[in-house]
């Protein structure tokens, strides 16, 4: 088999993994919405537990022992306890909105996203932006901004949403980590916390495993697979496609998250959400543009 050949086969099984990913994050509203009787403090921990506990038979059975390393190194530990605050702070966040009738708020945070990582990268990582590239972060921003004047309120579970996860994303992309080891510390650290919390509840005779259904049990228990299954694919996909195509797939999962909250739940999208939705839109097309142009100048040079 050719170079050529594999690489073909490497890029659309890629380009597969990263549509499933991305759709499976984009429908997640269907699946939180499920245990809507259930308070988002809960759902996080339990999502927290299953989630180690799947993601540790994962890596068992990859024979994966890098998080060991990690846990063995001080400063790498110290990274990930950060940065699991974040992840635990935008999953509790998620959640909460999902559940509280904000899916067209979700959507925008995680559409603003890009063009927050483009501002982290500034600040942080001491990037330059072209002047097409500051033009597109404007009308993202504007869109924020004219949805706060409209209203009177700042929306904060978007931005808590986007700016969350960009900070997330900082983190672990200077740490240079492994996704999945790195994962699986984060859950780790998180756990105390959580078992605690799952115990208080159960002993005030508020905690929802075990008492409400089966059925409710076995969704509390997914919730590990439905973490870590997409985020594993994801990392497939990641080093099978360029990072401009993934770019371009990321847009998939807001949409989706837009449209259940818009036609199946029926949540209020007027004229000034059209509005702050076009501006940021815009944004993103712009600054889409200016990844692809740059990258041909690179490629022709």
């Amino acid at each position: 088999m050719s170079l050529s050949v594999q690489q073909q086969k490497l890029y659309k099984s890629g380009l597969v993994y990263a549509i499933i990913s991305y759709a499976i994050w984009g429908i997640f509203p269907l699946y939180w919405k499920m245990l809507l009787h259930v308070p988002p403090q809960q759902i996080l921990a339990h999502r927290v537990i299953w989630s180690l506990i799947f993601l540790f038979a994962l890596l068992a059975w990859r024979r994966d022992r890098v998080f060991i390393q990690y846990l063995s190194n001080p400063k790498i530990l110290g990274i990930l306890v950060l940065s699991g605050a974040l992840i635990g702070t935008n999953w509790f966040t998620y959640i909460y909105a999902v559940n509280n009738n904000h899916i067209v708020d979700a959507s925008l945070g995680y559409y603003i996203n890009p063009m927050v990582n483009v501002l982290l990268g500034v600040v942080f990582m001491k990037e330059r932006l072209s002047r097409i590239q500051k033009i597109a972060v404007a009308f993202a921003f504007a869109g924020i901004a004219y949805l706060t004047f409209h209203y009177g309120r700042i929306p904060v579970l978007s931005l808590v949403l986007a700016f969350s996860f960009g900070f997330y994303g900082l983190i672990r992309k200077k740490a240079n980590l492994q996704s999945m080891p790195g994962l699986m510390v984060e859950t780790l650290l998180l756990a105390p916390v959580a078992l605690w919390y799952l115990w208080h509840v159960n002993t005030m005779g508020t905690g929802a495993f075990g008492h409400y259904s089966r059925f409710y049990d076995i969704l509390l228990m997914l919730g590990g697979p439905v973490t870590a299954i997409p985020l594993f694919w994801f990392g497939i996909a990641a080093t099978r496609i360029p990072l401009s195509t993934l770019g371009f797939i990321q847009y998939l999962s807001p949409t989706l998250q837009l449209l259940i909250g818009i036609l199946i739940f029926n949540e209020h999208f007027d004229t000034a959400y059209m509005i702050s939705f076009g501006l940021v839109w815009i944004g993103l097309g712009i600054y889409t543009y200016s990844v692809i142009h740059g990258m041909k100048q690179r490629r022709n040079a």
